[in-house]
């Protein structure tokens, strides 16, 4: 059975760096398979005036996030990653912060590794909002955490 991988990415050069980290590690290498997950922040309800409103801007988004992901699945093919055991997934993210949705694919996918990229924040920031890396290692149970600078 595979070792599954989940990167979890967005736009960020950090996301990159994440991917590329992968690619160089394991690129070539049987036994893995890699889901790139990308989760788009919906915003509040009332940012939307009609339900139709809400409906255009996550087709949206999706279609951007879908586009993002091929590029960094192209990335990891390119590695040496069979096309058959690369997976791109993009959800909207609802209303919980990105480390709980990323968990709940870790566990639901049974990733053994979840890789994501370091995202910087000033102390301020991090106080304030909080750290999503940090928030998954600390949180994060029966899996590898992969923090890429």
């Amino acid at each position: 059975k595979d070792k599954h991988i989940l990167i979890a990415v967005d736009e960020t050069e950090s996301s990159k760096r994440a991917v590329l980290y992968v690619a160089d590690i394991l690129g070539g290498f049987p036994g893995f398979r890699v889901t790139l997950l990308s989760i788009i922040p919906e915003p509040e309800e009332d940012f939307f005036d009609t339900t139709e409103e809400q409906a255009a801007w996550t087709r949206k988004n999706l279609e951007a996030s879908r586009a993002m992901l091929e590029n960094y699945a192209r990335v990891l093919s390119q590695a040496g990653f069979p096309p058959d055991k690369i997976r791109i997934r993009a959800c909207v993210g609802e209303a919980k912060e990105f480390a709980d949705v990323i968990l709940e694919a870790q566990q639901s996918m049974e990733s053994c590794t979840l890789v994501v990229g370091r995202h910087r924040k000033t102390k301020t920031e991090e106080f304030l909002f909080g750290s999503t890396s940090s928030k998954l290692v600390r949180e994060a149970r029966n899996c590898a955490i992969w923090v890429v600078e």
